[in-house]
């Protein structure tokens, strides 16, 4: 028995050091498909973990080979997706051959089946919210149909040996998935501090260069004006208003540069979220209207947040415009609201079906200076980021091209 749990525990410590040392190499990311390198590499890590586990194996069990390989080959498929998964089953295959025995097509076929419950039920995992529930749901089917093969074709095994290796299977799994979670959400973490750094650079800028280029604007475009008025030349009355429409244009880039740096006061104060969205919504509708859009907004019962009213309708409604201004031809803008009861959040869901975005467009949504359109300043997504994240909240984007846009927008919840 104790000799059972050592050559477990050493199997445990083998599968934590392998996960960690994989972050480090390529860090994980959440909804993120890994390119092709990165798979390849991920699945030799699994492998190379796996053949570890599989030379420790539980010595006291007669000619079987029993480890912990199998939560290699599920975490790899689920996490890294099936290439990797592939790879490490390769390699567990081919040496669980090679080690020989009685029990052989046996051990080859319980690897095989962690490989397919990581395939079936690898969105599963990804996409939910509840990570215990659905590790747990894995476990108990990938159990059933392992205990039921090993019951049918290894029969000197025992009842405690049941109970002490499913027991460390589903500790070392679902502690495995919780790892990486957070692993996920600490790699997240440092990603934003690195977004913040850029604002605060940006902020530094816009402080000290915006009101110097200000002032001489004001009066050059004071003096254009006046010229336009009292001058018979056919010329500048043609391009005046030209010049200061290009002139408020940029009076206004760098009233978005102040934002950044200065942004007014908040007023923080209970808000119902329904009414909030509901007025931003009615001031679009005309704008979308003009560019053949329909916005829906799906009510949802009634939910309070604690933030400040102006500062939250300018964030939503720039990432509203954003959505309407993608959509070439007709189209529509979905809001809906999901609340998380395990988080005390609430998820705000802004679709459009416009041109979407490729890959590496998205990933650089929301940095100083990037845009998509033609005539943006690449500061409007930066400042909804930043007020956003005034509020204790946290917004992300999912897109395609030509499919569309997803933005949500988290934000807690007020008793």
């Amino acid at each position: 028995m104790i000799t059972l749990i050592k050559t477990l525990l050493v199997n445990i410590t083998i599968l934590f050091s392998f996960t960690y040392n994989a972050n480090v190499l390529f860090p994980f990311k959440e909804k993120q498909d890994s390119i092709f390198k990165h798979k390849i590499t991920y699945g030799l890590i699994g492998s190379f973990g796996a053949l570890l586990c599989m030379l420790y194996p539980i010595e006291t069990l007669g000619a079987t080979h029993f480890d912990l390989r199998m939560i290699a080959i599920l975490i790899s498929t689920i996490y890294a997706g099936l290439l990797s998964g592939s790879i490490v089953l390769g390699c567990v295959i081919i040496v669980r051959y090679l080690i020989g025995g009685p029990y052989v097509g046996v051990g080859i076929a319980v690897s095989v089946l962690a490989l397919l419950m990581g395939m079936i039920f690898r969105k599963m995992l990804l996409k939910t919210q509840y990570k215990f529930l659905g590790s747990t749901l894995i476990f108990l089917i990938h159990s059933i149909f392992y205990i039921t093969i090993i019951n049918v074709y290894i029969p000197i095994l025992h009842l405690p040996f049941y109970i002490i290796y499913f027991s460390v299977f589903y500790f070392t799994f679902l502690s495995l998935v919780f790892i990486i979670e957070h692993l996920i959400r600490t790699n997240k973490q440092i990603e934003e501090m690195v977004y913040l750094d850029k604002l605060n650079m940006v902020g530094q800028m816009a402080a000290s260069i915006a009101h110097e280029i200000r002032n001489p604007l004001a009066t050059v475009r004071g003096f254009i004006q006046h010229l336009s008025e009292d001058s018979q030349d056919k010329r500048l009355k043609r391009y005046s208003p030209l010049i200061l429409n290009e002139l408020d244009r940029t009076n206004k880039i760098i009233t978005d540069y102040l934002s950044v740096a200065k942004p007014s006061g908040f007023q923080l104060s209970r808000l119902n979220i329904e009414d909030v969205i509901g007025d931003c919504v009615d001031l679009l509708r005309p704008f979308a209207a003009y560019s053949n859009t329909s916005i829906v907004f799906h009510r949802n019962g009634s939910h309070h947040i604690k933030g400040d009213e102006d500062h939250l309708k300018q964030a939503i409604m720039n990432v509203m415009k954003n959505g309407i201004e993608s959509i070439e031809n007709q189209g529509e803008i979905s809001i809906t609201l999901k609340e998380d009861p395990f988080s005390h959040s609430l998820y705000i869901s802004i679709s459009d079906n416009g041109k979407g975005m490729t890959p590496d467009e998205l990933k650089k949504i929301g940095l100083p200076f990037y845009t998509t359109k033609t005539k943006g300043t690449g500061l409007g997504s930066m400042v909804t980021n930043k007020l956003i994240r005034e509020m204790g909240g946290m917004i992300e984007y999912e897109s395609e091209v030509d499919k569309g846009t997803v933005v949500r927008i988290k934000l807690p919840l007020l008793p």
